[in-house]
């Protein structure tokens, strides 16, 4: 194995012409100097000097290994600079997947201000529901992972790094003219016999869930991933719903009418990652934008 640290002596040798004179440019000494000469010559397999009294040749192979010298140590020098960039967040990547509500209330103010704070640190966004987003990180298709859970289930995330970021309450929607629309609080039981409108298959198993438990199957007249949908149509009178808070701060309600429902649910939104990912600086950065904005 030939090493960094012998080509940066083979290159000064075959620069200074002697082994005092590379001693002195690399502020060592000259037994230093020949004994990582004999190392190289062994790993190479093949004499790369000649030494005549005091004068010292390149042999074939060691004027080859130099010219390929000149090239390897420029590289690693671009490369340790690279890497002190990354590390000193003067550069870096992070990929990260959101789910909708998420991209639209706290990723943007998390990745303001990480643009702030580390200009040159880049992130890209996509969106994805859990439990796909979490099978894109553990793929290695992203970083970070914007997720949520209801609940606590067991084991679901035990190889991966939780930052926890937030209690996220599910609130009702009536339409405007609604018999409860100006209700303080109203139990899910008393929307038993409404048509239901709900949102993403995770969401759609808690709502039965809470109905079942509260002594209702709920009636789902309509089903649809996007949020803005689900308050359009309760909007224009068609069903009511319940939608996390956070997906009803990202939609101006037009038509429709938040209500406090009980029980209580909520769901928990954190940030995921990979345990190697969570030490590398600009994920360790943008993990700590998404605290931040969730705590606003």
């Amino acid at each position: 194995m030939i090493e960094a640290r012998h080509l940066r002596v083979l290159r000064a040798v075959a620069t200074t012409g002697s082994f005092s004179a590379a001693a002195r440019e690399l502020g060592c000494t000259q037994p230093a100097v020949s004994q990582q000469m004999k190392a190289l010559e062994g790993s190479a397999g093949t004499p790369l000097l000649i030494r005549t009294g005091r004068e010292m040749r390149l042999t074939q192979a060691g004027e080859a290994l130099v010219r390929h010298a000149s090239g390897i140590l420029a590289g690693l020098t671009a490369a340790e600079e690279e890497i002190a960039a990354i590390a000193g967040l003067r550069a870096g990547r992070v990929r990260l997947v959101s789910f909708p509500s998420g991209s639209s209330t706290l990723v943007p103010g998390a990745l303001a201000a990480l643009r702030a704070a580390h200009p040159g640190t880049q992130v890209s966004l996509v969106e994805a529901e859990p439990p796909r987003s979490v099978e894109m990180l553990r793929d290695g298709d992203c970083d970070i992972a914007l997720a949520f859970r209801y609940g606590t289930a067991g084991g679901e995330w035990d190889d991966l790094v939780v930052r926890p970021l937030l209690r996220d309450r599910l609130i009702g929607l009536v339409p405007e003219g609604h018999r409860l629309a100006d209700a303080d609080a109203v139990g899910i039981g008393e929307l038993a016999d409404e048509s239901w409108i709900a949102g993403c298959p995770r969401c759609r198993r808690q709502l039965v869930e809470v109905c079942e438990d509260s002594g209702f199957t709920p009636r789902i007249d309509f089903a649809t991933d996007d949020y803005p949908a689900v308050i359009g149509l309760v909007g224009a009178g068609l069903g009511v719903a319940v939608l996390p808070r956070l997906a009803i701060e990202s939609v101006r309600s037009k038509g429709a009418r938040t209500v406090t429902v009980e029980p209580a649910v909520e769901r928990e939104i954190v940030a995921l990652t990979l345990p190697d990912l969570s030490r590398v600086p600009a994920v360790a950065a943008t993990l700590d934008q998404l605290s931040l904005a969730a705590a606003r």
